[in-house]
């Protein structure tokens, strides 16, 4: 890991590193010393790991619960070149929705796809992240929604450091298998009126974890519509079972 860039910002400190090929971003305390949580934020797509709404969760995680945040840009996405073969999907893609396919299938193989290179480039950035000494080996949280859900399903299910997990805006059946290893605590979010995941597939993956604990948000609205309040309830679920 090689940290290229710092800066600091209403007691939230910002860490620019590239593991290997690897771009990412590392908020913790001013100041901090010694272990603490830990929550890994995985973007939406198209997005990058300093998008609006992943800077805005992970200073709230930071200033009020003193945890470490880390994000990393996912193949094809932010500083990360592009990607051949993602662009020739895409374009397949386009034509299959021109010719009247359903759009999330194609999304749910796509994400599915990914999957296989980010699960272990994130299990790495874990093992860097938390050899640093004001992050620590303490307990790691997982928050994702739309491709950070189609991705963060198989990570989830095959990090056993993860203690906790907010998912949601995905519902790809292929994620089944992997939502069924999942035990820890899981927080979903759905938007009832989503135009990209049909609600079913989103109720589907709910029901396909299987974790004890786990709880539903649905609210009403579009894919990119999650109310600003739910950011409140994952601050409590994060505090509640990663301390």
């Amino acid at each position: 890991m090689r940290f290229i860039s710092e800066t600091s910002s209403d007691g939230v400190r910002e860490q620019l590193f590239t593991l290997g090929e690897i771009p990412g971003v590392l908020w913790t305390p001013e100041g901090a010393v010694g272990a603490r949580p830990l929550v890994l934020m995985g973007h939406g797509g198209g997005q990058h790991k300093k998008a609006p709404g992943i800077l805005w969760r992970a200073h709230r995680f930071v200033s009020e619960l003193g945890y470490a945040v880390v994000a990393v840009d996912v193949p094809a996405h932010g500083d990360r070149p592009r990607v051949e073969e993602y662009d020739r999907i895409a374009t397949e893609n386009q034509a299959r929705l021109e010719a009247g396919e359903e759009l999330a299938p194609l999304i749910a193989a796509f994400q599915a796809l990914v999957a296989r290179q980010t699960v272990p480039e994130w299990r790495a950035v874990l093992d860097a992240v938390q050899e640093i000494e004001h992050v620590g080996a303490g307990p790691v949280g997982y928050w994702g929604v739309s491709l950070g859900c189609g991705l963060g399903v198989p990570f989830v299910a095959a990090e056993p450091r993860v203690r906790a997990a907010v998912l949601g805006l995905g519902g790809a059946p292929a994620s089944a298998a992997a939502a069924a290893a999942i035990t820890v605590p899981v927080e979903f979010l759905v938007q009832w009126d989503d135009e990209r995941v049909p609600r079913a597939r989103s109720l589907a993956l709910f029901d396909a974890l299987g974790s004890a604990e786990k709880s539903l948000h649905a609210n009403p609205g579009k894919h990119g519509e999650i109310p600003a309040f739910e950011l409140d309830s994952t601050v409590r679920f994060f505090s509640r079972h990663l301390g």
